[in-house]
């Protein structure tokens, strides 16, 4: 499967659009709408080049989703979990209750497991609530 417009959307709406390099809450060079890989400080791009670096590291939450869970999904539970991958890392989502819900059917317990990953050092965020009951919300679509 691929992410549809309206998951793209939800990851653009809460990974928010930067310009110029910056470092994030957890101290990476960061540019775009989160991305990462061979970012330098004092880097810029442009609105265009975000968006095909989104596209690119979508296409890697999008193979862990496709490659991990075992159950049939709808759109909404498919964009939901890459959005998801996309912010926790896949090696979190692979170890994650979630998924284990996910591919054993349990797709009501596998929605109620986004409210557990809103914290960030030890601390709920309220935007990481935001963005999994959002998240929460597409899955349930």
């Amino acid at each position: 499967m691929k992410i549809s417009n309206r998951g793209i959307e939800l990851i653009k709406r809460f990974e928010g659009l930067q310009l110029t390099a910056y470092r994030c809450s957890a101290g990476v060079l960061t540019i775009g709408y989160g991305h990462t890989r061979g970012v330098k400080p004092g880097d810029t791009i442009t609105g265009r080049q975000a968006d095909a670096y989104l596209r690119e590291d979508l296409q890697v939450a999008e193979l862990v989703v496709n490659t991990n869970v075992r159950v049939k999904m709808t759109q909404g539970q498919f964009d939901a979990l890459v959005s998801f991958v996309f912010n926790v890392g896949a090696g979190n989502f692979v170890r994650s209750t979630l998924l284990k819900k996910m591919n054993a059917g349990d797709y009501a317990g596998a929605a109620e497991q986004f409210g557990r990953w809103i914290n960030a050092d030890g601390k709920p965020l309220a935007g990481l609530r935001r963005r999994r009951d959002a998240e929460r919300e597409l899955f349930l679509s």
